[in-house]
């Protein structure tokens, strides 16, 4: 058996209440090796954006461990670990105060403490990577759902971070949207970083998933690779599931 450490991030019966009586992650663990792209799938209210979120130390965990990079996550180092994670939010979490290359320069700046130059010269790069650099000196209000999202994650690739976490990335944009951020998502896959993705989009989990995660109720009940998870599923939770995803998704094609 591989120990925790041999991994990029392990999580260990994760445990974690809202309101210190909903239990919201019923004792979760999970794996994942360095350039791994794992999708996370599930009902609302299954626990899965509340995962990344302990993951990122963005919920109080009530019992539990998480290790990092063969590092256990304590409240001393989840500052450190943090500025090795990306984090895209479902609503792009904008400043809408700042032009794209600022909202992108900022964390370098305050988290990697880098100059302003240099912080210009790689927030530059990753923009033009997301086909944003003709943007780059406009507001959030002035550019499109689809084209805000992909400055989130341009913000959060520009840390170069050993993990990439998008909670739900497409759940918030017009259909028409859609697309052009799973492309790029897909693209930032092939480029070998390792991901950990919430969301609904089946097709993106055939396409990009090492590993297919389905969650219900606070708990992992499948795990596997996508031609497992999503062509022979073996609980009936999922079953039902991916029902329901394809009966929705029969009806908006028509």
């Amino acid at each position: 058996m591989r120990s925790m450490s041999s991994y990029l991030l392990s999580v260990k019966n994760l445990r974690v209440s809202y309101n210190n009586n909903v239990e919201v992650l019923k004792g979760v663990s999970l794996n994942v090796e360095k350039g791994e792209k794992v999708v996370i799938i599930g009902p609302s209210g299954s626990g899965k954006s509340t995962l990344l979120k302990a993951i990122d130390g963005l919920v109080k965990i009530k019992e539990g461990e998480i290790f990092f990079d063969g590092v256990k996550v304590t409240n001393d180092n989840i500052i450190k670990v943090r500025s090795e994670i990306g984090f895209v939010f479902q609503n792009y979490t904008l400043f809408p105060h700042f032009t794209l290359l600022k909202n992108v320069m900022f964390p370098l700046q305050e988290v990697k403490k880098l100059s302003k130059e240099e912080s210009e010269k790689i927030a530059s790069e990753v923009l033009e990577s997301v086909g944003l650099l003709e943007k780059a000196q406009s507001y959030p209000f002035e550019v499109s759902g689809g084209q805000r999202q992909r400055a989130a994650i341009a913000r959060a690739l520009a840390l170069n971070p050993k993990l990439l976490l998008l909670d739900e990335p497409t759940s918030a944009l017009d259909p028409e949207f859609v697309g052009e951020v799973l492309e790029i998502l897909e693209e930032i896959a092939r480029k070998g970083i390792t991901m950990i993705v919430v969301t609904h989009e089946i097709d993106f989990a055939e396409d990009v998933a090492t590993n297919v995660v389905f969650m219900d109720n606070g708990e992992i009940i499948e795990i596997g690779p996508p031609s497992e998870v999503l062509v022979s599923p073996r609980s009936e939770r999922l079953k039902k599931f991916l029902s329901r995803i394809i009966r929705k998704k029969l009806i908006y094609q028509k």
